[in-house]
């Protein structure tokens, strides 16, 4: 007799560092500053200085980042190129990038499949947020998988209701304006699981529930 087995599905996090007016990224985003007027260099050190010099004050919350079994994300986090891919283009992080899991890329405009070192593939998904959903799925093998970015990927999948868990980095640092988390995004019910306080940052994680 045939023995039916249960495929687990893992959660599917997003995880953001915003700032306490609610942004992700400051306004001027350029190659050169990726995210734009971020209280600091553009490449992070101001919203972000807590992951980049992170010790081990901030360990466990890079480690929970660094776990999913696959990632999602958005073009624009995957880099600066627009339209099509007239110019080779594979990320911010070198050769070597920190992910070491397949990552599934939103764009609007087809590209072979990009395999790094470290075991970290780039898949180019051109068939919407819930297709990208399905690979990664396909790809974590149960395991958890996680919406990397930015807020306006997140801000999509939060819509549309496949978020189970929210994890945010909260900077005491006000932005103005930029991309925000949660625009046009319909109120949510969230609970809290839990909070902790490092000296440069607030860690809370949400369960979305509905």
């Amino acid at each position: 007799m045939e023995s039916a087995v249960t495929t687990r599905n893992g959660k599917v996090i997003a995880d953001q560092t915003i700032s306490a007016d609610g942004y992700s990224a400051g306004l001027n985003q350029t190659e050169e500053r990726p995210f734009g007027d971020d209280g600091g260099d553009g490449w992070g050190r101001g919203l972000h200085a807590w992951m980049f010099d992170f010790g081990e004050e901030n360990r466990p919350e890079v480690d929970q980042i660094t776990s999913a079994s696959a990632v999602i994300m958005g073009r624009n986090m995957f880099g600066p190129v627009r339209g099509a891919w007239d110019r080779q283009w594979n990320g911010w992080w070198g050769d070597d990038p920190p992910f070491h899991k397949p990552v599934f890329v939103l764009t609007h405009h087809t590209r072979e499949p990009q395999p790094m070192a470290g075991d970290t593939t780039f898949h180019f998904v051109t068939d919407g947020i819930e297709a990208a959903l399905a690979q990664a799925r396909a790809a974590a093998s149960g395991g958890d998988i996680l919406i990397h970015g930015g807020s306006t990927t997140i801000n999509q999948y939060l819509a549309a209701g496949l978020v189970d868990e929210l994890r945010l980095h909260i900077v005491p640092l006000t932005l103005g304006a930029g991309v925000r988390l949660f625009e046009g995004v319909p109120p949510l019910n969230l609970e809290q699981v839990t909070a902790r306080a490092a000296s440069t940052v607030l860690h809370v994680t949400y369960r979305v529930l509905s």
